[in-house]
């Protein structure tokens, strides 16, 4: 099932004659092997995320960046392995970060906020329910891959992303390298928070959850409030247990 945030519920016109114009995406397996592209020795620059921006909510900002329209099109699996936190209990569910060639983020600076995204105690594991592995290689259930605007349109259709958004499709959290590196309006100045919610709003896609509204003005929003659209009255809130 195709599913983003502030995507549009319809879907977009056929254009190939083979998918309906009103049915699921076609999924890509929620179990498929990592074979496209697998992982290099270096696929990217070793260097620390910039933390140049200003600083909000007690936390300094990383600098924004100004991502190209395209990429090289294709996808480089990040390298190396983290597990598990011993910390948090329930399922494991072994993923993989790619990051499309040609985009000016630091592979493995994105892969490290990932995992300490998924894993952080307010996340999905805060009920005990699952934890995150990531893997480089074998099966996954989940791909979290950053992409250019126009891959982003590619890997989402049949939704209609128009290079501005993200979703999840299939197996893959696409992560939208225009919204990675600007954030939103929602946010304001919060890149870090808003980085937060869009990986925890993909990847609660991938874990069955669908997009709810906010329960009341003032509130913290449900991780699955598409607040990259609209705060619809509450709160910015990037963790699903909903304490900000």
């Amino acid at each position: 099932m195709a599913a983003g945030d502030d995507t549009p519920d319809v879907p977009a016109t056929e254009r190939d004659g083979d998918r309906s114009a009103t049915g699921d995406a076609p999924s890509r397996g929620a179990d498929r092997s990592v074979t496209d592209r697998p992982p290099q020795p270096q696929i990217g620059p070793t260097v620390s995320v910039k933390v140049s921006g200003p600083e909000v909510n007690g936390r300094r900002q990383p600098a924004r960046v100004d991502p190209p329209q395209s990429g090289d099109g294709t996808y480089q699996i990040v390298s190396g392995t983290d597990p598990a936190p011993d910390r948090l209990s329930g399922d494991v569910r072994r993923y993989i970060v790619e990051v499309e060639e040609g985009l000016p983020f630091d592979p493995e600076a994105f892969a490290d906020q990932v995992h300490a995204i998924l894993n952080d105690e307010r996340g999905w594991g805060h009920d005990g329910s699952v934890r995150f592995r990531r893997v480089d290689s074998g099966q996954v259930s989940i791909r979290v891959s950053l992409s250019s605007a126009d891959l982003t349109d590619q890997q989402c259709y049949p939704l209609l992303t128009r290079g501005r958004v993200s979703c999840w499709n299939g197996s893959r959290a696409v992560i939208n390298a225009e919204r990675w590196g600007k954030g939103s309006d929602t946010f304001g100045d919060d890149l870090l928070t808003y980085r937060e919610y869009l990986i925890n709003h993909e990847v609660g896609h991938g874990l069955g959850h669908g997009h709810v509204n906010c329960p009341e003005d003032g509130a913290a929003a449900p991780v699955m409030v598409q607040q990259t659209k609209s705060l619809e009255g509450c709160r910015p809130n990037p963790w699903p247990s909903r304490d900000p």
